[in-house]
């Protein structure tokens, strides 16, 4: 499929083989070549590589240098540090050093680059959620940043990981492209009172975390059918006094892209259940509120509920 200029491909195969300008290693900040991808770049490319990208480092984790390529078919090597020496990772070091590959390739002008399955290795990341980071990120830096590149390739050495990617990467982007606005994107929020408590869930998708119930608008919906919407899907609950809160629209609040919200108040009908798009779902009291992390912006939102429940302006 293709992104304006750009073509994302799911290919199944060794990377190592790929006749591209870069491939992307999963490195560990120290750049020390083991297992895995590394261990297979530098078998297949040469110690040399290795040797290189060690003088480079170490780096941070989730930022990105490059090599030469050695003896591959590609010309360089992007090396991504997912994760330090005591090899975990999470979602942020995956969405950074994705991002910091994607930006080194721009740097060196190159039209293709093929990426392996990043933190699924040694770093047992799920596969489906490492798939839907990346997709998020190739697409923030086409749409966003602008791109030389004419080639994006995820390639999985696995039929297992290529099934999960091929539907995680091609079915995600679609979704976005073809069924969301072009962005900024439109969400809800709902603040939904139960008793003397909130509802939350626990996120089955990237970015992970405690969230208020609620998701994009979609097209031909009014913000109001929205929540009523995302709050059934989520919660199994329908809402009764629904009010608007306040609309958030800071360009950094949700780590994907540049998202506007709109937060909604609302009592709770029914008995709450955590709906397919919810890893879990939670009442919690208002005092527990400043105790729990919470994806995107949620805290700062809870904050201003908290003030605006005490009768103070919060804005």
């Amino acid at each position: 499929m293709f992104i304006k200029d750009t073509e994302i491909k799911i290919i199944q195969g060794d990377i190592t083989e790929l006749e591209v300008d870069a491939i992307v290693n999963a490195a560990n900040n120290k750049m020390v070549m083991g297992g895995g991808v590394a261990g297979a770049i530098k078998k297949k490319g040469g110690k040399i590589i290795e040797e290189e990208a060690v003088k480079k480092g170490p780096i941070k984790i989730g930022e990105a240098i490059f090599t030469q390529g050695g003896s591959l078919p590609a010309k360089y090597v992007i090396h991504a540090a997912t994760m330090g020496m005591d090899f975990k990772t999470d979602e942020v070091k995956i969405r950074e050093s994705c991002r910091n590959a994607l930006r080194v390739a721009e740097e060196l002008k190159l039209k293709s680059v093929a990426f392996p399955a990043l933190g699924c290795g040694t770093g047992w990341f799920p596969l489906l959620a490492s798939a839907k980071i990346m997709a998020q990120e190739a697409f923030r830096y086409i749409k966003e940043d602008g791109s030389r590149l004419k080639e994006i390739i995820f390639c999985l050495y696995d039929k297992e990981a290529f099934d999960v990617f091929n539907k995680g990467v091609i079915s995600y982007l679609e979704y976005i492209i073809h069924k969301l606005q072009n962005g900024p994107f439109t969400t809800v929020d709902a603040i939904i009172e139960i008793n003397d408590g909130i509802i939350l869930i626990q996120r089955s998708n990237p970015p992970f975390g405690f969230a208020l119930p609620g998701g994009f608008v979609d097209y031909g919906e009014s913000l109001e059918e929205a929540v009523i919407r995302e709050a059934k899907e989520e919660t199994d609950l329908d809402l009764e006094d629904l009010k608007q809160f306040h609309t958030y629209s800071e360009p950094g609040r949700d780590p994907r892209f540049h998202t506007i919200a709109t937060v909604f108040i609302a009592k709770a009908k029914g008995r709450p259940k955590a709906g397919d798009d919810a890893a879990d779902l939670k009442v919690v009291k208002l005092t527990e509120i400043p105790k729990l992390e919470f994806a995107f912006d949620h805290k700062k939102i809870l904050e201003d509920y908290l003030k605006y429940k005490k009768g103070q302006n919060p804005f």
